[in-house]
């Protein structure tokens, strides 16, 4: 039984680091000079010639083994071995419990516009008599 493992799709690869970074393939292709459907056929190629690569990597802001030995779970586990937050934000962003029930808030806030309303009539009303 063979083990060999695949080769990397260092056009696959490519692309994962161009989408991480926020780029278009359009911006990519301005960047090194050729048009975009380059970027797609060499995002669409399991491989690339070292000199393409050393340019491409350079716009990505990545060395060319980078590139090569790109993997989401190295990714994944960068992230989470260095994220840390100190203000608790993240915390309850994943797990929003309020501890009011938001139709009390909706009903406060009711009666407090009809209050304001009816002191702006009863100062209107004021200000007609004076005349």
């Amino acid at each position: 039984m063979s083990t060999a493992t695949k080769p990397k799709h260092i056009g696959r690869n490519i692309g994962r680091i161009r989408e991480l970074r926020g780029m278009k393939q359009e911006a990519l292709a301005t960047a090194i000079g050729v048009i975009q459907q380059s970027i797609s056929n060499i995002e669409a190629s399991e491989t690339i010639d070292e000199e393409k690569l050393k340019v491409i990597a350079e716009v990505l802001g990545v060395s060319a083994e980078a590139i090569k030995n790109y993997s989401d779970e190295t990714v994944l586990n960068v992230i989470n071995n260095t994220f840390t937050s100190h203000d608790n934000s993240t915390l309850n962003a994943v797990n929003i419990q309020p501890n009011f029930n938001p139709l009390d808030k909706v009903v406060e806030l009711y009666e407090r516009l009809v209050q304001a309303e009816k002191e702006k009539v009863e100062y209107l009303e004021k200000l007609l008599k004076e005349k």
